[in-house]
């Protein structure tokens, strides 16, 4: 597992990336870490249960198409499970109907891609208090 541990800031929030595109991981894990969260980037879900058990995050982020199940899916799981239910989940996404997506996810926000890593992290001090 890399935990990427932020220096100022944000210190004690928790962030997990899921995505497969390795440089949107890189770029928004390194920002973010930066601000002083601690970042868990992985490019699929295959150890979403663990994922969340061990490390705790207070935000997840989901892109939709990921190899092995789909954004959709993976938030839909998270939802349904009574320990992670309450985990706030921004959707992101360059799906043309990316709002529809969410909505059916069950996704507490939505970043259309590209994003503004402004209103990124804008969204998470909202989501986080």
């Amino acid at each position: 597992m890399t935990i990427l541990r932020g220096n100022s800031g944000h210190m004690g929030i928790k962030v997990i990336i899921y995505d497969d595109d390795t440089d949107i991981l890189l770029v928004t894990s390194v920002i973010l870490q930066r601000k002083g969260y601690e970042v868990i980037c992985r490019e699929d879900c295959k150890t979403l249960q663990q994922d969340l058990q061990s490390f705790q995050p207070q935000v997840i982020l989901m892109d939709n198409w990921m190899p092995d199940m789909s954004g959709v899916q993976a938030i839909q799981q998270i939802k349904s499970h009574e320990d992670f239910k309450h985990i706030p989940v921004i959707f992101f996404s360059a799906n043309s109907n990316v709002e529809e997506l969410a909505r059916e996810a069950g996704a507490d926000s939505l970043l259309k891609k590209p994003f503004d890593i402004l209103a990124l992290q804008q969204m998470i001090a909202e989501l986080v208090p």
